[in-house]
């Protein structure tokens, strides 16, 4: 007898919710076909007119191409220390870094000049910053000047910019040059192999970016906020790989 009550009255809930939820949808259907006649949802047949007008309207309306403005080279005395941690760490495949930053000292001699110090950045979207340093920062250049000058590079020249480079060299013998880079640059390339022995032959000393230049690079170019610098751990060794290619590349 306890059981058979049990039973009923679970069934009775049973049949209770299943007429609450039956009333709830036809009160759901009632509300939507109300909202609809109010004008508040758009029926099927008022939003294709929609559709219709709004295309219409786009047919009509015609947008004039933009003129990108023209790509200038960054140029300043301190780099990001974000930028340079992820921009100079010579890793062997250098996947998004699309940007050539580089940092220079310039010694004109016997001059009131002293000691030139800069950086300078590109995004191989226009000229390079190779290019741009002899444009920018050599624009006085003088003949009767004895210029030492000392680059530290994110990643070697590309083969349009050691040729330019090269150029430079024999015809100003009054420079005398040193790259420090942190990679090389498509070593792998034919064309890139030949423009890094022409910027030796031109008398450009090339060298790969030991630890140590790293931290000196890190404390004269980098607005560091006097915090030193944490060498990634695989640096030296990655400066093995690159010299060793490098050699192999100009002897």
């Amino acid at each position: 007898m306890a059981d058979r009550s049990h039973t009923q009255r679970r069934k009775d809930r049973q049949e209770k919710e299943a007429k609450e939820k039956t009333k709830d949808g036809t009160k759901v259907k009632n509300e939507g076909e109300h909202a609809q006649d109010n004008g508040e949802v758009p029926s099927a047949g008022a939003s294709s007119a929609n559709n219709a007008t709004v295309d219409a309207q786009d047919e009509d309306l015609q947008l004039e191409p933009m003129e990108l403005p023209p790509f200038e080279i960054a140029a300043g005395d301190r780099i990001d220390p974000f930028a340079f941690k992820f921009q100079f760490k010579n890793v062997e495949y250098s996947s998004g870094r699309n940007k050539t930053y580089l940092c220079y000292l310039v010694d004109k001699g016997n001059t009131d000049d002293g000691l030139l110090r800069g950086c300078l950045e590109d995004e191989h979207t226009g000229p390079h910053a190779e290019e741009a340093f002899f444009t920018q920062c050599l624009s006085d250049y003088s003949p009767s000047l004895k210029y030492t000058i000392t680059w530290y590079v994110s990643s070697s020249p590309c083969s349009a910019c050691a040729a330019k480079i090269s150029d430079e060299l024999n015809a100003k013998k009054n420079i005398k040059m040193s790259i420090f880079a942190s990679r090389l640059f498509e070593w792998e390339e034919a064309e890139i192999q030949a423009g890094l022995k022409a910027l030796q032959k031109a008398g450009c000393k090339l060298r790969m970016m030991k630890p140590l230049d790293f931290s000196y690079t890190w404390d004269t170019f980098v607005e560091n906020e006097d915090q030193p610098l944490n060498l990634w751990e695989d640096c030296k060794d990655n400066y093995e790989y690159y010299h060793e290619k490098l050699a192999d590349i100009l002897q």
